[in-house]
């Protein structure tokens, strides 16, 4: 197969054209024939003009590049090795969400081929490739796995808004459902990864390793925000103790934040519903997530006590957030904590208006139903830096500042600013 992805007398697949497949897609179509497809025909179309809807990639990212955008399942007939790469989100209950995976499969399975081989990236818990997707592809082609078509699953590792740590740049992890399929998918993706491959030994297996990367991130952040919490209480600064602490050789670099996303604040999920399945109990899993998932309104809580403490009506009191997607120098707003922070201070009538350069207000406020402000105006009884967007730490924060009462709070939720700590009325984690 690979001479003739090569050779481009056949093309690759790529479902689900977000800030995962969309990347993937444009990098094998600098050397393959690519069939893009997503859902959505907004998107497709923007992508047709070099413009990537996540605000990842360049205009320059597209060019050289042999790939046909489409919003056409039928369109996907002519690949013969397909990757899908679609959301997997949880629900309001914190249970997996499969539905737009299933989906996928679903439609792969429509145009599946003898000879073909699709290769899964979507994060998911142990067995779901083979238990969930599988069946899936076999019912709706009516072929056999293993036999007429192949599976693989390869995790995606990419890391938005890090310029760094891109896609070529870092080891890929490869799987197949056997030896055969296993060898031909490493190879497929050795060709463009330069930073290497690494081939696990099957399918459970990297499905595994991908769902732990990310939990054992929100675990050791868990520890973080449990540890500011406590030093807080004692009136100890976190952010000193952890550079005292960071001295140490073998002491693990993570700080206290709010944990939203849709990695790190739900993958989690994943492997606890399938431990759960299986009986188990993942208390310390869980209580990490418990913990992480309650510092948006702790921060709020924390904010509110400030202000009461200096005599401010909270009745009046207004407050300037400044940032609101998930993390810093990104669009994305999904699974944003600081809305957490938002709703809990809103819950006490106090007036919150939230500034970010890098969010989409539309999408703001259809997704969590409150609308950007674009600059400051007034006074605030305190300004909460909740996202270190380049913008907020380049303008010193003194655009915002001037408009904060002398004994208003700074509430730098990061700890971007620590120069300001033995003010009185700053707080940090």
């Amino acid at each position: 197969m690979i001479e003739e992805l090569k050779s481009k007398s056949k093309s690759i697949g790529v479902v689900g054209l977000g800030y995962v497949g969309l990347p993937i897609a444009l990098e094998f179509a600098r050397k393959f024939r690519v069939v893009g497809f997503d859902i959505n025909a907004e998107r497709v179309e923007l992508m047709k003009q070099s413009v990537d809807p996540s605000e990842e990639l360049e205009r320059s990212d597209f060019e050289g590049c042999d790939i046909k955008f489409t919003s056409d399942p039928i369109d996907l007939q002519e690949c013969t090795f397909i990757v899908v790469a679609v959301p997997t989100p949880i629900d309001k209950h914190y249970q997996p969400d499969l539905k737009p995976l299933l989906g996928a499969s679903r439609a792969v399975g429509r145009i599946l081929k003898k000879g073909d081989i699709i290769v899964f990236e979507s994060t998911v818990y142990p067995g779901c490739t083979e238990e969930d997707c599988l069946p899936v592809l076999e019912e709706e082609s009516g072929l056999i796995g293993g036999k007429d078509f192949k599976i693989g699953y390869s995790p995606e590792r990419i890391n938005p808004g890090d310029k760094e740590h891109t896609l070529t740049r870092i080891t890929k992890v490869t799987s197949g459902m056997d030896e055969e399929s296993g060898e031909l998918i490493a190879e497929v993706y050795g060709s463009i990864i330069t930073a290497g491959i690494f081939k696990a030994s099957s399918i459970k297996v990297a499905e595994a390793a991908k769902v732990i990367e990310n939990t054992q991130r929100d675990l050791n952040i868990a520890l973080m925000n449990e540890l500011s919490i406590i030093f807080d209480r004692l009136d100890v600064n976190t952010y000193e103790v952890l550079e005292a602490a960071g001295t140490k050789w073998n002491f693990l670099n993570f700080k206290p934040g709010l944990v939203g996303g849709h990695c790190i604040g739900v993958d989690p999920y994943y492997l606890t519903y399938k431990a759960q399945a299986e009986g188990i109990i993942p208390k310390v899993i869980l209580s990490g997530r418990n913990i992480n998932d309650g510092m948006g309104a702790y921060v709020a809580k924390r904010t509110i006590q400030k202000l009461v403490s200096n005599g401010t009506d909270i009745s009046k009191a207004r407050i300037l957030i400044l940032g609101t997607t998930f993390k810093e120098n990104v669009s994305d707003i999904r699974n944003s904590k600081v809305v957490d922070v938002v709703e809990e201070l809103k819950s006490f009538s106090i007036d919150v208006e939230v500034i970010d350069p890098s969010a989409n207000s539309q999408e703001v406020k259809e997704e969590y139903g409150y609308e950007l402000t674009t600059e400051p105006s007034g006074e605030y009884d305190a300004i909460i830096l909740a996202v270190i967007h380049e913008e907020f730490l380049n303008s010193g924060l003194e655009k915002y500042e001037r408009h904060l009462k002398e004994s208003g709070f700074f509430i730098d939720i990061k700890g971007a600013f620590t120069s300001k700590k033995e003010k009185s009325n700053y707080w940090s984690l």
